[in-house]
């Protein structure tokens, strides 16, 4: 069943993340190809609950189009979790619409699965027409007492603590935090099968949870109040990409180490060798382009033309840094050839780094993907 929440032609109050430099193709400059959505609806699905970042993102992101696509239609999020997005990309795989009424926003979590070739995978990313990559973080965080079992950056001081956190499945986005916890020498049971990273917070918040992670805009509302009111202490990020392709500090949270740093300062953890080249290869699979916008495959050229305008009005407005940083945080937008960029970053690591994490999947958790 899905939940729906429609919003038309109202800014909620902050709008998108940071831009970045792209071309456009003469067509997609233009205009928009007599494409008019009056008295349309536009249903812009994400494969997620409504608690996490996804959501934000999609919330964020849907009032702006509707005042920027032609004709101002009515933009309505809806919901279609499952099998940690599995499900729902599987469904958006058989749709045929053409003209524009449907949109599809996916995560690492719909990737991961993709690169891996977790079975229950039914889609083709290839298929799709991405019009939006966009980037983002994502940021681990302890209970107080917890957090300051570290000393300093070095986390040998969590070694032999029994962590337990919410995950949505060993080969979504949560690889990424399974892997970089393990290589720290850290004890995380994973509780697999929650639907939604919104869902770990909550795990974490009624005490069910003592480690979590959320990607940027989840961790941006719903946990930095956490932070504020001393239940809840930030431990490190995933970090960023700089231009040549190093991991740095996350411009969202400059002051928060990146588990590169937390690494490098613990004995147990090795920035050389399969376990951090294959960490790296799905971080950069996963969170640089982490979230797209998906038209599907049989869409119209001139509806693909229309959304990337409208994304480039969304990004080009003068409030659109300030008012993203505050929502989504400090990342690029990405539309035209810098998003078709974005999509093969998303959906290609190399094969050692593939062959890596199936055999620590099979190994730690007994999934067999080979």
């Amino acid at each position: 069943m899905f939940e729906v929440k429609t919003t038309r032609r109202v800014v909620l109050g902050a709008v998108a993340a940071a831009g970045l430099a792209f071309s456009m193709s003469p067509a997609v400059a233009g205009g928009h190809g007599g494409v008019d959505f009056s008295g349309k609806t536009v249903e812009f699905v994400i494969p997620f609950s409504e608690s996490g970042g996804s959501a934000r993102w999609a919330n964020f992101y849907a009032p702006l189009l509707s005042e920027a696509l032609p004709g101002n239609p009515t933009v309505v999020v809806r919901y279609r979790p499952g099998a940690g997005s599995t499900a729902g990309a599987n469904w958006f795989q058989e749709q045929d619409t053409a003209d524009g009424t449907l949109i599809f926003g996916t995560s690492g979590s719909t990737q991961f699965p993709y690169l891996l070739g977790d079975p229950r995978v039914r889609y083709e990313y290839n298929d799709w027409q991405v019009v939006l990559g966009s980037g983002v973080g994502g940021v681990a965080y302890l209970p107080p007492d917890m957090a300051e079992k570290m000393d300093g950056l070095d986390a040998t001081g969590l070694q032999g603590t029994d962590f337990i956190w919410g995950s949505q499945g060993a080969t979504r986005l949560d690889l990424v935090a399974n892997l970089a916890w393990k290589m720290l020498g850290m004890t995380v049971d994973p509780v697999f099968g929650i639907e939604g990273r919104g869902d770990g917070r909550l795990m974490f918040e009624r005490g069910e949870a003592n480690i979590d992670y959320q990607t940027s805009p989840a961790y941006l509302r719903s946990v930095v109040p956490m932070v504020e009111e001393g239940l809840a202490a930030p431990m490190m990020t995933w970090g960023a990409l700089d231009n040549d392709g190093n991991i740095v500090r996350d411009p969202t949270f400059p002051e928060i180490p990146t588990f590169k740093e937390v690494c490098e300062a613990t004995p147990a953890c090795s920035t050389e060798g399969d376990a951090w080249e294959a960490w790296k290869a799905f971080f950069i699979a996963g969170f640089p382009a982490q979230k797209m916008v998906f038209l599907p495959g049989s869409a119209d050229a001139d509806v693909v033309a229309t959304y990337t305008k409208a994304f480039e009005d969304i990004i080009a407005r003068p409030d659109f840094a300030e008012l993203s940083a505050k929502t989504l945080g400090v990342y690029p937008q990405m539309i035209g050839p810098a998003a078709d960029k974005a999509k093969a970053l998303a959906t290609q690591v190399p094969d050692s780094a593939k062959a890596y994490v199936v055999n620590w999947l099979e190994e730690d958790y007994g999934v067999s993907l080979k």
